[in-house]
């Protein structure tokens, strides 16, 4: 059975039954496509509760590079990886734009098709440039990152806009994928929570909506015809207006996550979880043809989203730890 008819066995309500088809979204498929098994994010949304890491979630980046570094790790950055060369089906070497590092073992975190087509050398990639054609991606997405110089009276850390049609935005993302002729929306005031977000009598936002992998025609006129409209949407639910108390405001999208992550056709949330495309059908997290190449991230096992990504790295790191023994 699809989550779709799974929801709707206990949901008569059409906004109920939007607030629990919502994540799907962001799986790689609509609620009709997707297995009911799914289900089981909305019973963690629901009965675990939606967690928030005090200082925002670059505090787990710096928490775990703290613990990194009190155990002797060494970080090297600003520093771009160039090739990883390979002898005897072995990483021998990773070569940067400064250097040469020799290594027992490579793990990558970087985009799993970047690294395999720009840096490994053909002979030594797993998969070939028809298995990446044929991958099916979850979304990207089209991000505002926005500072008042107020506080908002009516909102809440998180709210979800579906006040436009659920299934249209559906189809433009998989089905038809064009940017969106009315999108659905998420909203982050992360202020409310938590006071070091923003200033003083100041408020933080982070708009976001969904859309197709891959699109083309991502240019700042686009970015702002989409802000105006969430913008006058969100004015209107709230009863105040954002747009003349903006002190910050940055954008974020398809082209900036290829050209700042080498993102694969600029997805923001990895493959999607189709049954072909799920466990042991994900591309693998040790390489087929180099022993000691070992990949992490939401392209691989388990699958998109901070939680999975961080779990794919102690999946290698104990994979790691093996063959080094």
């Amino acid at each position: 059975s699809s989550i779709k008819n799974h929801i709707a066995k206990y949901f008569q309500h059409p906004k109920l039954r939007r607030i629990m088809e919502f994540p799907v979204l962001f799986l790689g498929a609509l609620p009709e496509d997707t297995p009911a098994l799914y289900s089981l994010m909305n019973y963690a949304d629901i009965k675990g509760g939606t967690w928030y890491p005090e200082g925002g979630m670059y505090s787990v980046v710096e928490g775990m590079v703290n613990l990194a570094q009190e155990l002797g790790v060494q970080f090297r950055f600003d520093e771009e990886v160039k090739e990883i060369v390979i002898k005897e089906k072995q990483a021998k070497t990773v070569t940067t734009n400064k250097t040469n590092y020799r290594a027992d073992a490579v793990i990558s975190g970087a985009d799993y098709h970047f690294t395999e087509t720009q840096l490994l050398p053909e002979a030594y990639r797993s998969y070939s440039p028809a298995y990446w054609d044929k991958r099916v991606m979850a979304p990207s997405c089209l991000l505002y990152y926005i500072g008042l110089n107020k506080k908002l009276k009516q909102v809440v850390h998180h709210s979800l806009f579906f006040d436009v049609s659920f299934e249209q935005h559906g189809n433009e993302i998989y089905k038809d994928p064009e940017w969106p002729s009315a999108p659905l929306f998420y909203v982050s005031v992360s202020s409310v929570t938590d006071q070091s977000a923003a200033p003083p009598g100041c408020e933080n936002l982070v708009l976001l909506i969904p859309v197709a992998a891959g699109l083309e025609g991502d240019t700042e006129e686009l970015r702002e015809k989409y802000f105006q409209l969430i913008a006058r949407r969100l004015e209107k639910h709230i009863g105040e207006s954002i747009t003349d108390s903006i002190v910050y405001k940055k954008t974020y999208s398809v082209s900036d996550f290829v050209h700042d992550y080498h993102s694969f056709r600029g997805n923001a949330y990895g493959l999607a979880n189709t049954l072909r495309q799920t466990a042991i059908f994900r591309p693998a997290c040790q390489s087929k043809k180099v022993k000691n190449l070992f990949y992490t991230g939401q392209l691989t096992v388990p699958g998109p989203g901070v939680p999975p990504s961080l779990i794919s790295g102690e999946v290698v790191a104990k994979q790691v730890i093996k063959i080094l023994k």
